[in-house]
């Protein structure tokens, strides 16, 4: 028998990245487009807050951070009071999964392959990430089996709108903006994923800066005191790192025209935006661009060899480093 969510609240657990997290948004359409009246509340980090807040489809963001720091005690009374009647542990936790069972919440969906799930769900799902074919935001959408969700085509999820900045993009930004084409180079990526390389992006910003572009940088504090040396000068490139909020960000990506990057978050937003953008990949297991592609109609993913020996064998390479110059240059083109 299928699940009905009308008219109940559905909790989207997954308490990590800013990349996963955007790659959780398309369950979160789905719900809605199958159970328009259902309330959708996510339970996430608070670094992911402004972007969970810029998705359209979810109603209520609840700050993992601020919770875990209560007792038990006061958890369970929290929970009671936000009237759960579902939760998808995209990101299994022991802590949120031992809890939505103490609170008995009437739904509890999890994988099958986390042993503390199977105390603590009544839905276990058997399927693996690791070595499947399948996108990320195809996989979440396992999860969904009980409501007789089907796992959508790729194609599908790049037509629909799943992000909306929200943010007045930042004055010194708007100043320093014309009329020209703008892309955004994100060049580091906080270890998260095997990088291009910050001559790569220094090549790639003269080349942009030459044909009449305007460059800006983007990343953190400390990523910028990485690559701040390196940058060229000219007037029409802008290094903003540690300088944007995360919804400042997201509104200046939108505000865009591409952006280069490898598997990061920032990438991830610039597809859901729907400005073009170009992920600089490995092709090894589980990192490669068939599991970790930006959405978006505008997308695109490059591999210097998808038939990489060392990638093919699991093995560490930077083959991703051998991607040309021009080569980006092209994609972003078009």
């Amino acid at each position: 028998m299928t699940l009905d969510l009308n008219n109940k609240t559905v909790v989207i657990s997954r308490i990590d990245s800013i990349g996963d997290v955007c790659l959780t948004f398309p369950i979160c359409w789905a719900l809605k487009d199958r159970f328009p009246q259902v309330r959708i509340v996510f339970l996430g980090k608070s670094y992911t807050e402004a972007i969970v807040k810029s998705c359209p489809f979810v109603d209520v963001f609840i700050n993992w951070d601020e919770w875990n720091i209560c007792s038990n005690v006061e958890l369970i009374q929290k929970l009671h009071e936000v009237r759960v009647d579902a939760i998808l542990h995209v990101f299994p936790n022991k802590r949120i999964a031992k809890l939505a069972s103490q609170v008995k919440i009437p739904i509890r969906i999890g994988t099958s392959h986390r042993l503390f799930h199977w105390f603590s769900c009544n839905h276990l799902l058997n399927f693996t990430r690791k070595n499947s074919d399948l996108h990320e935001a195809q996989l979440n959408f396992k999860l969904l089996q009980p409501f007789d969700i089907e796992v959508p085509n790729f194609d599908v999820l790049n037509t629909v709108k799943l992000l909306q900045a929200k943010a007045e993009i930042p004055g010194f930004i708007a100043q320093w903006r014309t009329a020209q084409k703008c892309v955004i180079l994100h060049c580091k990526s906080q270890g998260s994923a095997v990088e291009w390389g910050i001559p790569k992006f220094m090549a790639l910003a003269e080349r942009l800066l030459l044909e009449g572009y305007q460059v800006i940088f983007t990343g953190t504090e400390s990523e910028g005191q990485m690559f701040g040396k390196f940058l060229p000068k000219h007037e029409h490139l802008l290094d903003t790192s540690g300088k944007l909020t995360l919804a400042e960000l997201i509104s200046v990506i939108g505000a865009s025209d591409a952006l280069v990057a490898a598997s990061t978050g920032p990438l991830h937003i610039a597809g859901l935006l729907g400005i073009r953008a170009i992920g600089l990949f490995s092709p090894r297991r589980p990192i490669h661009p068939g599991r970790w592609q930006p959405l978006g109609r505008y997308s695109e993913a490059l591999v210097h060899d998808e038939n990489c020996k060392k990638c093919e064998k699991g093995e560490f390479c930077k083959c991703i480093e051998e991607i040309e110059v021009e080569r980006v240059f092209s994609a972003l083109m078009g």
